[in-house]
C-alpha cells in the first residue's frame, strides 16, 4: 500500500513527502514503515531512504553518488543503479511544487518545532579511562542545526562527530553528536545547539565530578559491618571464658 502525502499538510516549507509504503506482516502482526523523503528549500536539497526510522540510503549531492548507511551486520543490500540521478530530479520536482505552494498559500510562516537535547556517557566514568560522551538532539524542525562542545570552556567541536538526520514518525528529526574524551577529575564539558525554532542556544552541561561513583554509602556500610562483626567476636569471647569460669 502507496500513501501520498503532501508537504503542505505536515511541513509546508521544507519536506515533501513523496511516498510512505506500510508493510504488514499478517502472521506476525508487526507493521513496518518503509520511508522516501525529499527535503528541499530555495537553497538545500536531500533525498533519503530508510525503514522503521533508520536511514538506509540518502543521496549525496556534494560527492554526486548515493550513499548506504545500513550497519555493518546488515544482510547486503543496495538501490538500483540510477537512483542518485533520480534523487536529483525528485529535488528539482520537490524546488518547483513548493514554489508553487508558496505562491498558492500566499507564503505562509515556517513550521518551527524546537529541539530537545541530554547528555551522557557511553560507559560508566572511571578517571583517566577513554570514554565518549553523546548528546542526542531530538524533536526539531526544520532539519537543520548547529551543534558546539567545550570542556572548561574551551571549545572541543573540531573534536567531535555528527550522525546523519533521523526522521522521526510525525515529521520532526533527530541527531546525535559524539565527543571521545578522557575524564579528568574536575573537568565540565557542555553540548550547545542552536536551531531556528530557538532564541538563544539550548546548552546541557556535564559534569565528571558528578558521574563519578559515590564511596561515602560503600565505605560507611563497610566500616558498619565491620564493628559489628567486631562486637560479635568480642561478646562470644566473653560468653565462652564465662562458661569455662563456671
Amino acid at each position: 500500500m502507496y500513501e501520498f502525502v503532501s508537504s503542505t499538510l505536515i511541513k509546508m516549507k521544507l519536506c515533501l513527502i513523496l511516498v510512505c509504503a506500510v508493510l504488514l506482516y499478517t502472521e506476525a502482526k508487526i507493521q513496518h514503515k518503509d520511508i522516501a523523503l525529499v527535503l528541499c528549500s530555495d537553497t538545500e536539497k536531500e533525498q533519503i531512504y530508510g525503514l522503521d526510522g533508520e536511514e538506509k540510503w540518502h543521496a549525496d549531492f556534494s560527492q554526486k553518488k548515493g550513499v548506504m548507511t545500513l550497519p555493518e551486520f546488515a544482510h547486503p543490500f543496495s538501490y538500483v543503479e540510477g537512483a542518485y540521478e533520480g534523487a536529483v530530479t525528485n529535488t528539482g520536482i520537490c524546488k518547483q511544487n513548493l514554489a508553487v505552494f508558496v505562491e498558492g498559500y500566499k507564503s505562509p510562516a515556517e513550521p518551527k518545532d524546537a529541539p530537545q537535547s541530554s547528555i551522557y556517557s557511553k560507559d560508566d566514568v572511571v578517571l583517566g579511562s577513554k570514554n565518549t560522551l553523546i548528546c542526542h538532539i531530538t524533536g526539531f524542525y526544520p532539519p537543520h542545526v548547529g551543534v558546539s562542545w567545550s570542556r572548561n570552556d574551551i571549545d572541543v567541536t573540531g573534536e567531535a562527530s555528527l550522525s546523519r538526520y533521523y526522521v522521526t514518525d510525525d515529521g520532526t528529526f533527530n541527531l546525535i553528536s559524539r565527543l571521545s574524551f578522557t575524564p579528568g577529575e574536575g573537568d565540565i564539558y557542555t553540548c550547545s545547539v542552536e536551531h531556528t525554532a530557538l532564541e538563544r542556544p539550548l546548552t546541557k552541561t556535564w559534569d565528571v565530578q558528578d558521574t563519578l561513583p559515590s564511596v561515602g554509602p560503600s565505605v560507611f556500610c563497610g566500616v558498619g559491618l565491620a564493628a559489628g562483626l567486631l562486637g560479635v567476636a568480642v561478646g562470644t569471647f566473653f560468653l565462652v571464658k564465662g562458661n569455662n569460669c563456671n
